[in-house]
């Protein structure tokens, strides 16, 4: 069954973009930066290509993304953009489909078209929707030896509890894996 994971690469000092995102420069000013590690740490990014089946993306990740991407995120992979301003699905140039609406019926359809793989969440304002709503499973963090200064912050302020998975990998980043706590329900 497939996990909704968030995998982002962040700072030391807790940014996951840099300042001043706009079209020219999705990831803000210096924000590129968090991704060098995946030219390095071959190995782990090749894990994170293998696992994604679909991906649940915020509505700004789309807009800045789209460009640059190509169409969707990974090619062929379906995608599901979570917003209030709805369309009809839009094909991307590389095969890949995105479909839109709301934040529960993103997660239910991505992990249906994702099968046995991961529903990766591309966004800090949707990864907090997803984690305040009780939806995500894991977080994978690529801690980079970036200090940003200022920049876009993970979670949007949501709480969470995160239970650390795994031993730490070493590399040009620092690869951690946590799982997300969640609350006891009525009964447990």
């Amino acid at each position: 069954m497939s996990k909704v994971v968030l995998d982002v690469s962040m700072s030391l000092d807790g940014f996951t973009a840099g300042p001043n995102v706009r079209d020219d420069e999705p990831m803000g000013d210096g924000g590129e930066r968090l991704h060098e590690w995946m030219g390095t740490d071959a190995r782990v990014f090749e894990e994170v290509n293998a696992r994604v089946g679909a991906t649940v993306i915020g509505r700004r990740t789309f807009d800045l993304g789209l460009r640059p991407w190509g169409g969707t995120p990974w090619p062929g992979v379906p995608s599901f953009v979570v917003t209030h301003r709805t369309r009809e699905d839009l094909l991307g140039d590389n095969g890949g489909t995105f479909a839109f609406g709301g934040l529960e019926a993103a997660v239910r359809r991505a992990k249906a078209a994702a099968g046995d793989k991961d529903v990766l969440v591309m966004g800090t304002d949707v990864a907090g929707q997803v984690l305040a709503a009780g939806l995500l499973d894991e977080v994978h963090l690529h801690l980079a030896p970036v200090v940003l200064g200022q920049g876009t912050g993970l979670f949007g302020g949501h709480l969470g509890e995160l239970i650390p998975q795994g031993e730490p990998v070493a590399g040009a980043a620092t690869h951690l894996r946590f799982r997300v706590r969640r609350a006891a329900g009525p009964g447990e």
